[in-house]
This record gives structure tokens, sequence and C-alpha cells, in this order.
């Protein structure tokens, strides 16, 4: 029926990253008008078809769109400089479900720091694997500037209000461990000292962001 079901919705790209203020709609959504405008009545336009959620596979289902306020400011970006580069720290990080299993439930587990980056220059800490085979655990993102962040959803939108080149400050939770500690997998965590630490760093663009390897939680 084109009903707007809802609104502030939430979803996913497919590099993972978080599409906030998302439009909910009960509007077929399928790979004939994935792009196309959402129109209204009077016929304006009010978003872009994206993605549609279908328990059954098909093309019904609930769809969502990305709104026209924010087209307006990518497409200003795309006819003004021929690309959108968004700012970015240059770390790689675990998702907050995998997290969870390591016992952090607030906060943004830094993977890896590359050795080039300004994150790394500003002292953030990534995770390792020591050669027992324990995990010591990097820094954990707890702040952008003042904005608390305990998903990545919140890191996103955080650094939505800046831009590359920009020099920010990030609060992070850092574990103190021995040299004898960590965390061993699949057995009980030993009890892991917290101290906050906060660092400036300057953010990257997208497009300069080096590619970062991925510890691999098996």
């Amino acid at each position: 029926m084109g009903v707007i079901s809802g609104t502030g919705r939430e979803v996913r790209s497919p590099s993972g990253r978080p599409i906030s203020n998302v439009i909910q709609t009960d509007a077929a959504i399928n790979p004939g008008n994935s792009g196309g405008p959402l129109l209204d009545s009077n016929g304006n336009l009010i978003g872009m078809n994206t993605a549609i959620y279908s328990p059954s596979g098909g093309s019904s289902g609930i769809g969502f769109a990305i709104p026209s306020n924010t087209l307006k400011f990518i497409v200003e970006t795309l006819i003004r400089d021929g690309r959108v580069v968004r700012p970015v720290i240059g770390i790689s990080y675990l998702e907050s479900k995998q997290a969870k299993a390591l016992g952090i439930t607030k906060g943004i587990l830094i993977l890896d720091v590359p050795a080039s980056s300004p994150a790394y220059r500003a002292g953030l800490r990534g995770t390792r694997r020591t050669e027992s085979g324990l995990i010591e655990l990097g820094d954990i993102i707890r702040k952008i500037d003042n904005k608390p962040v305990e998903t990545e959803a919140d890191l996103f939108e955080a650094l939505e209000d800046y831009k590359p080149g920009d020099r920010i400050k990030i609060t992070v939770n850092r574990v103190d461990v021995a040299p004898s500690d960590g965390v061993l997998l699949n057995e009980q965590q030993p009890r892991l000292k917290m101290r906050e630490i906060t660092v400036t760093t300057e953010l990257k663009g997208s497009q300069d962001a080096a590619p970062v390897n991925r510890l691999i939680f098996e």
C-alpha cells in the first residue's frame, strides 16, 4: 500500500557501516527499483529505495529508503568533489556482538592499528595474539571528544561531525596486563585492570585508509 511505517531506523551497508535515520515502508523493493525514488502521494521525492528485509526472500517484506535530506548532502558532495570522502580513524575493530564474548559490553575494541597511521603515532594499541596463544586486548574506544561510544553506530555517528584532517580526542580503556597474563580463548578469563587514557589523533580520509589485518577469533 506504500505506507511509511517508521522513521529513524538503522540498516547496515554491505561494508558494515550503519546507515541511520532510514525510512521504513511496506512498498515492495526489488533489484528493479532499488536505487530508485520513493515518492509521496504528491509526487515529491522523500527518499531513495535501498534495501528490503524479506523473510521469504522475495520482494514482499519491509522496505528501507535513505531520506532525501541525506541524499542532498551526498549529491552536492559528488557534484563538487566527484566522490564522497568520509573521516576515519584508520583502525580495524571487533564487532560488538563478538566483543561481548570477551566480556566487553560497552565500547569498541580495536583489533589493528597500522604502523603508518596517525592513530598508531598517537599511541593507540591494537589486539594481538601472543606466542603462547593468548589474546592481549587492545584499546577499547569509549569517547570521541565528549561523545560516548558504546557501539559501532555511536562511533560512526560521532565521526559524521568531522572531516579528514580534523584532530580529535579519543578516550579509551586500556587493559593493563602482566607479561604472563592475557585472554585465553575458550577458557576462563583472568581479571583485567583497566585504566582510562585520552589521545589526540588526526582523522584520515576513507580513500587514504590503509588496509588492516583482522585478528581471527576461533
